[in-house]
């Protein structure tokens, strides 16, 4: 059996082992958000007003097991996350119906808008995908739907498809109380007690959060309405993530690693003994596919873009 989910010559792990995912991550909660009956889920049945911080924590460690993890960690997640999911409801204020978290058109956006952001974000970072990369990618990614009570063939499995999925979807999409309070919180977040020590430095949060809003799609950034739209700010926005990127890069992986929880950063370690005692190398230089490329720099890392306006998805 391969020894972590995701084999590290995937494209899955050339995106997800890159740090500018911090911006990925921010910017596929505003996204979500902008499905009102979604928002309402996480509204009603989620900490995520009073720890927003904790729910993207916990979105890394989901992305850290079902990436680099044993197929028993990923497996005991995803069974843990359907349990959960399966117990909890909530209920539409504007037509009063009552819809279940785990309901099947709910979880396909939250997927899709999770990948297309961290595919998109990392690109436009600076990572160098072919159209067949992006295509892989999305494939291999709707192997993770399964962890969440989805099948491979629910999701769309191509940039192509992908395409065309967001577009008839978009009708359902607009920005609500609820989506707009997200934001705020995403732009300027509360720390979580575990990382208190952080507190001093929650001002370097903020260009995280302009970059992950300054990323969305223009339709979305106009429906937001909630940073002036001036001009040439699509380069601004990626000449930003290239330069954070860069800094995140030079950041020690013992300092690096502090932000994540400790069992994602022993999650992290487990794969790479089990990649050693498979026969991979730690070799950045090397891209080959017994090459652990990257892997000795974080736990967890994303991606980014050669284009300016790169809405190649949504």
């Amino acid at each position: 059996m391969q020894p972590t989910v995701a084999a590290p010559e995937s494209v899955t792990w050339r995106v997800h082992l890159d740090r500018s995912m911090w911006v990925a991550g921010v910017r596929a909660l505003m996204l979500q958000a902008l499905h009102p009956i979604a928002m309402q889920g996480v509204w009603q049945r989620s900490d995520f007003r009073s720890d927003p911080t904790g729910r993207l924590l916990r979105t890394a460690h989901f992305i850290a097991v079902t990436t680099y993890g044993s197929h028993t960690e990923a497996d005991t997640l995803g069974e843990h996350i359907r349990r959960v999911h399966r117990a909890l409801s909530f209920t539409d204020p504007t037509t009063g119906r009552l819809h279940r978290v785990d309901q099947h058109d709910l979880l396909v956006w939250v997927h899709c808008a999770e990948v297309t952001s961290y595919l998109e974000t990392t690109v436009r970072a600076g990572l160098e995908l072919s159209p067949a990369d992006m295509d892989r990618y999305l494939d291999e990614q709707s192997l993770t739907a399964g962890y969440v009570g989805l099948s491979r063939d629910d999701v769309p499995r191509n940039v192509a498809d992908m395409r065309r999925y967001l577009a008839a979807v978009r009708p359902e999409l607009k920005v609500t109380e609820e989506a707009r309070r997200a934001v705020r919180f995403l732009l300027w977040p509360k720390v979580p007690e575990q990382l208190a020590w952080l507190a001093p430095l929650k001002p370097l949060w903020l260009p995280v959060g302009a970059l992950a809003y300054a990323t969305l799609p223009a339709w979305a950034r106009h429906a937001y309405g909630m940073i002036p739209r001036i001009p040439g700010a699509a380069t601004t926005a990626t000449a930003g993530l290239r330069l954070m990127r860069s800094g995140l890069d030079r950041v020690p992986e013992n300092l690096y690693n502090k932000v994540f929880d400790e069992a994602t950063v022993l999650s992290a370690e487990e794969a790479k003994q089990r990649l050693l005692d498979a026969g991979y190398r730690m070799d950045r230089a090397s891209g080959g596919v017994r090459s652990m490329t990257r892997f000795d720099s974080a736990p967890l890392a994303l991606t980014t873009a050669r284009r300016d306006d790169i809405e190649t998805i949504g």
